[in-house]
């Protein structure tokens, strides 16, 4: 298993991390995503183990707290081993005060998560969302405070915006709170527009990426072909798809490229787009998710090789999309606004 720094902090990661957003299945949502117990998860938690794999990703808000919970007893006996990380800020309850990234929320909220998950401490705690009302500095002071009282040891943020992530970063330079080191986005070859401004923002700040829904929902997880009704046991078509909608002809189009390079390296489409991304700069890590035991095996699959430098360039021009604005007038002066070195990243990956 490779491991890679995240983002400025001193700690290695897995580049496969196992998201739990499958255990528990409750609410309609959820159920959606999966229905796994225990003893599924256990088996899951420990081929992780043996395939190297010891991140496991889970949020407050999956399945009402039931992952949390389920995760929790799958690992007991080797929390030593393991990086555990969870999320908090959307809505856990009715009351006014249960949602968002407030002081007493925040407060409230890991401790609940640490009672779930069995653990004295989280070693990544993710701000699931961008907070617009509470004030930047109450959440960082929150989450510095829990720091030091050793309840958590580093922060992270997801889908925020790049001025959501810069503003943060700010507060923390300017007051020295705890500072993000990571940021956990959706990101697949058919979602790119992390591309446009929060990736570079990575580069320039040292904020390693963790990608969420890597397959995107499992549309790229190869059972989807032109003119074929959409598998009825897949996220899609059970309700727990996520985005907005895709282009019929674009969506086909790459899979009509990911078929080929899957041919061409004798792997899935699944692993083909999966190795894709852990070619991206600013990428440490990728959450995979798996019902089953088949599909974890699968998904492992996308490591210990590489694409080509060919076939990496045929996948971008497949999934390109025209950017919105102000991108596509800064694309037209590169040299005042250069773009993330893809190719350069990846050729200075394998000469290390």
């Amino acid at each position: 298993m490779e491991f890679r720094q995240l983002g400025a902090s001193g700690l290695k990661v897995p580049v496969l991390s196992f998201g739990t957003g499958t255990f528990g299945g409750g609410g309609d949502f959820f159920k959606a995503w999966g229905n796994t117990q225990v003893d599924e998860a256990t088996r899951l938690i420990n081929l992780c183990m043996d395939s190297g794999i010891n991140f496991f990703d889970t949020a407050d808000v999956y399945s009402q707290g039931l992952s949390e919970e389920i995760l929790g007893k799958a690992i007991i006996g080797m929390r030593d081993k393991i990086i555990l990380s969870t999320k908090a800020t959307f809505k856990m309850g009715s009351g006014p005060n249960d949602f968002g990234s407030s002081r007493f929320r925040l407060v409230k909220s890991c401790e609940d998560s640490l009672r779930r998950l069995q653990t004295d401490y989280i070693d990544i705690y993710h701000m699931h969302g961008f907070d617009g009302v509470t004030p930047v500095e109450e959440t960082l002071s929150a989450l510095s405070d829990l720091i030091r009282d050793g309840k958590i040891r580093y922060i992270a943020c997801s889908n925020f915006s790049g001025w959501h992530l810069m503003k943060s970063l700010s507060v923390s330079e300017r007051y020295g709170c705890a500072r993000y080191i990571a940021h956990q986005a959706h990101y697949s070859l058919l979602s790119r527009e992390f591309e446009w401004e929060l990736m570079p923002l990575g580069i320039d700040q040292k904020i390693g990426t963790i990608v969420w829904s890597p397959l995107s929902a499992g549309r790229l997880g190869g059972k989807y072909r032109r003119n074929q009704p959409i598998p009825a046991d897949g996220r899609i078509a059970q309700g727990g798809g996520e985005g907005p909608a895709i282009p019929e002809e674009f969506f086909f189009h790459l899979i009509d490229v990911l078929d080929e390079v899957a041919a061409e390296t004798e792997k899935t489409v699944a692993q083909v787009a999966l190795n894709w991304l852990l070619q991206r700069p600013t990428v440490s890590n990728i959450v995979i998710g798996a019902r089953n035991e088949e599909q974890l095996r699968q998904n492992l699959g996308a490591i210990g090789w590489n694409l080509s430098l060919e076939q990496v360039k045929r996948l971008d021009e497949a999934s390109e999309k025209a950017p919105v604005y102000p991108y596509w007038h800064q694309r037209k002066n590169p040299d005042l606004n250069p773009l993330p070195d893809f190719y350069g990243t990846l050729l200075r990956n394998r000469a290390i």
